[in-house]
C-alpha cells in the first residue's frame, strides 16, 4: 500500500528531516513548531468563519503543546545549549565576534552592540577581512583559526620525514625498474605509458627532495623494502613473460605496474595527510601533484588493459 498526502503526492524519504543527533533534531522540531504557530496566527487573522477559527485555534494551541514536549525532552538530555554533535568547536574562535561592517550608514547608523557581541566571553574582532589593508592586524585581536596548536607536531614531523624518505627510495628504485618494464612491453601504447611515467617519476623525486628540504632536514632516502619486493616481483613477471604471447605478457606486466601504483598511492596519501596536520601547504601541494600523477597512471593502465583482455580471451578460445 502506497502512502499519499492530502493533495495526492506520494510519500518519499524527503519527508524525514533527521540528522541522527537527537538534540539537534529536537531543536529543529521546536523551530518547526514555532514557524507553524505563526502560520496559524496569520490564518486566524484572515479567517471570518467562527467554526474555522476555532479549528485553527485548536491546531495552533497544539503547536505550543508540542514545543513544550520537545523542549522538556531536550532539557532531559542534560546537554549544554550549544553542545551540538561530538566534535568540539575550535577554542577561542568560538568566542570571537567578527564585525564585518566597514563604517557608518548613510543616516549615521553605527554598529549595534549588545549581549550578542560584547561582554564575557566575547572577543570583538573589527573587520577581519580588512585588517591587513588598514594596518590594524597587529594592534587588534587576530582570528583564532587553527583548531590545534603546534605543541605535538614533533612526532608527526618525524613520521613525515620517515615517510618521505621511504617514498624517495621507492621512486629511485622505479627509476631503474621502469626502463626495463618499458623495454619488456609488447604494445606501443604500454611502452609509451611506461616511458611517460618514468619522466613523471623523475619529477616526483625532485618534489620529494624539495619537500624534505622544506622540513629543514637533509634529503635522505630510507630503504623501502615494500618497493624492493614489488620491483623483484616485476623482474619475475618480465622473465616469465618471455615465454608468453604478447597480450598475456603485457597484462601480467600491467598487473605488476598496478601493484606498484597502488603502493605509491597509499604512501603519498599518508605523507600528504601528515603534511596537512603539520600545516605545510607547500609540501601538501607538492605531494598532491605526485599523488595525482600516480592515480592518473593507474587509470591509464586500466585503459590499456581493456583491449588486451579481449585479445587474450580470443587466444584462449583458439586453444
Amino acid at each position: 500500500m502506497n502512502l499519499f498526502n492530502s493533495v495526492g503526492n506520494a510519500w518519499t524519504a524527503d519527508y524525514l528531516k533527521i540528522t541522527g543527533e537527537l538534540d539537534v533534531d529536537l531543536r529543529s522540531n521546536i523551530a518547526a513548531e514555532a514557524r507553524a504557530k505563526i502560520v496559524y496566527e496569520r490564518l486566524i487573522n484572515f479567517c471570518l468563519d467562527a467554526g474555522t477559527k476555532d479549528a485553527i485555534q485548536f491546531l495552533m494551541t497544539r503547536e505550543i503543546t508540542h514545543m513544550r514536549a520537545f523542549t522538556l525532552a531536550l532539557e532531559s538530555l542534560g546537554k549544554h545549549s550549544f553542545s551540538i554533535g561530538k566534535i568540539a568547536p575550535t577554542p577561542k574562535l568560538v568566542d570571537q565576534f567578527f564585525n564585518d561592517s566597514t563604517g557608518k550608514g548613510d543616516h549615521g547608523e553605527v554598529d549595534a552592540r549588545g549581549p550578542w557581541n560584547e561582554g564575557e566571553p566575547w572577543e570583538f574582532v573589527e573587520s577581519p577581512a580588512f585588517q591587513d589593508l588598514n594596518g590594524t592586524a597587529e594592534d587588534g585581536p587576530f582570528i583564532h583559526a587553527e583548531s590545534s596548536g603546534p605543541t605535538d607536531s614533533v612526532p608527526i614531523q618525524e613520521l613525515l620525514v620517515d615517510q618521505l624518505g621511504y617514498i624517495l627510495h621507492a621512486e629511485k628504485q622505479l627509476l631503474k625498474a621502469l626502463p626495463k618494464m618499458a623495454r619488456a612491453a609488447r604494445s606501443a601504447q604500454l611502452q609509451t605509458l611506461l616511458q611517460t611515467h618514468l619522466e613523471e617519476t623523475e619529477g616526483q623525486v625532485g618534489r620529494l627532495n624539495e619537500s624534505i628540504q622544506l622540513l629543514g632536514v637533509p634529503a635522505r632516502a630510507k630503504p623501502c623494502k615494500g618497493m624492493s619486493g614489488l620491483v623483484e616481483e616485476g623482474d619475475e613477471v618480465i622473465s616469465e613473460g618471455k615465454e608468453k604471447e604478447d597480450a598475456p605478457a603485457d597484462l601480467a606486466l600491467i598487473g605488476a605496474a598496478q601493484r606498484v601504483e597502488h603502493y605509491e598511492i597509499a604512501a603519498y596519501t599518508t605523507a600528504r595527510n601528515l603534511a596537512l596536520q603539520l600545516r605545510q601547504p607547500a609540501i601538501v601541494q607538492l605531494l598532491t601533484m605526485s599523488l595525482g600523477e600516480e592515480q592518473n597512471a593507474s587509470q591509464l593502465l586500466d585503459q590499456v588493459a581493456q583491449p588486451l583482455m579481449s585479445v587474450a580471451r580470443t587466444l584462449v578460445d583458439r586453444l
